[in-house]
């Protein structure tokens, strides 16, 4: 081995036997001896996705850095490294940190006058990809990721709604995923799962009535009822009927789930859809966006033992879909109009250029806009879906 491959090597090693809550400063210490940094830090994405917070001092605003506008956040939404030189030859390395396509956030490093950036790039990008995967092993074992992700202090029924999530953004090489709910901190009945597998991803996207805990706990057992559905293998159909079971064996039709229901095939672009509520699906296609023209059939948990069937369409290499609770396409401007369908298009088109997993909070902050306030009366969710095609495989 080279001494370059020692090096990284013996750097994975070191952070694979850490203690989970030592990641940030095992990659310090690491950074500072076998690289020769001055310092080393690791931040964090908020919930809201609006500040990167270091780990070492996750409660201390002061050190948060914006998303936008910083040398951090720019690496966090370009996903490329991004290094800054001063006068004296100082230099700051921002490296995102991310894995497979979930965004946690940046690994910053200050490298001494007369060091040269470049030269260790491509090593210290891989250590970057190195740590996301360990944070996502150890943030089972500890809090101190999640204390990371906070501003602050979440509602419980939000903790309870972001503990039921997948991550806000992922990738595969047919498909990208983008994600996000508002307000970050107090949500409480909108909610989005997804699942890749060899052939599939299917998706849900929840919206469930009530407000606060009653709301959190219906989405709780309507989601996991959806997971158990499919993980035992039975079709998209059959799952939003066994879910509907489950929520009306325990609220008796008081209390009921919208969601939306996706299941696409990789191999071919074919889509089928279960409507069961109020989210809604546009479709952006050589920069026309039109609705996804769907039947609306029952929530879940309306009445005992309701039948739901699937419709089916295809998606074109290129295709961008949107899909928004009605805490989006329902909220009211201060003179009363409806953000609706055409403003979402608009904002859709709007946002043609961003990668998915930035889409999202664009489309929230044009709504926040529209509505004249920055906090929702109601959760709005926002989910998009890039379908890229089957890709050839290597020979």
């Amino acid at each position: 081995m080279t001494d370059d491959v020692n090096r990284l090597v013996a750097a994975g090693r070191a952070l694979r036997t850490a203690a989970p809550h030592r990641l940030a400063a095992t990659v310090r210490e690491v950074l500072c001896g076998r690289y020769g940094a001055e310092n080393a830090e690791f931040l964090m994405v908020d919930y809201a996705l609006k500040v990167l917070q270091p780990v070492s001092a996750p409660t201390d605003t002061a050190q948060a850095v914006p998303v936008h506008g910083s040398a951090a956040g720019r690496a966090f939404g370009a996903q490329q490294p991004f290094v800054l030189e001063d006068d004296d030859g100082r230099a700051w390395m921002h490296l995102p940190v991310t894995v497979r396509g979930d965004r946690l956030g940046v690994l910053s490093v200050t490298l001494p006058p007369g060091a040269r950036p470049e030269a260790d790039m491509a090593e210290l990008v891989e250590l970057a990809q190195v740590l996301g995967h360990e944070v996502s092993v150890a943030e089972r074992d500890t809090d101190v990721y999640h204390r990371a992700r906070r501003r602050e202090r979440l509602t419980l029924a939000a903790e309870m709604q972001w503990q039921l999530l997948p991550a806000r953004s992922s990738v595969g090489p047919e498909y990208a995923l983008g994600a996000q709910l508002e307000p970050a901190y107090a949500i409480f009945g909108d909610n989005f799962d997804w699942t890749a597998s060899a052939d599939r991803l299917l998706l849900y996207v929840t919206d469930g009535m009530g407000e606060g805990i009653d709301a959190a706990l219906l989405t709780s057992l309507g989601i996991n009822a959806l997971r158990n559905a499919r993980r035992a293998g039975v079709p998209v159909a059959d799952q939003a009927a066994l879910a509907d079971q489950a929520v009306y064996a325990q609220y008796r039709g008081e209390a009921h789930l919208s969601v939306l229901l996706v299941d696409l095939e990789l191999s071919s672009g074919r889509v089928r859809v279960v409507d069961a509520g109020s989210p809604r699906m546009l479709r952006l296609r050589d920069g026309a966006v039109t609705p996804v023209s769907l039947d609306a059939q029952l929530p879940l948990g309306m009445f005992e033992e309701t039948d739901y069937t699937a419709q089916e369409f295809r998606l074109r290499p290129g295709d961008r879909l949107l899909f928004v609770s009605d805490g989006v396409h329902a909220v009211a401007a201060p003179g009363g109009e409806q953000y609706g369908e055409r403003a979402l298009a608009r904002a859709l088109t709007a946002t043609r250029l961003l990668p998915a997993a930035d889409v999202p909070a664009a489309v929230l902050r044009e709504l926040s806009g529209h509505r004249g306030r920055p906090e929702p009366d109601d959760d709005a969710l926002v989910v998009c879906l890039d379908w890229f095609g089957k890709q050839p495989t290597g020979t």
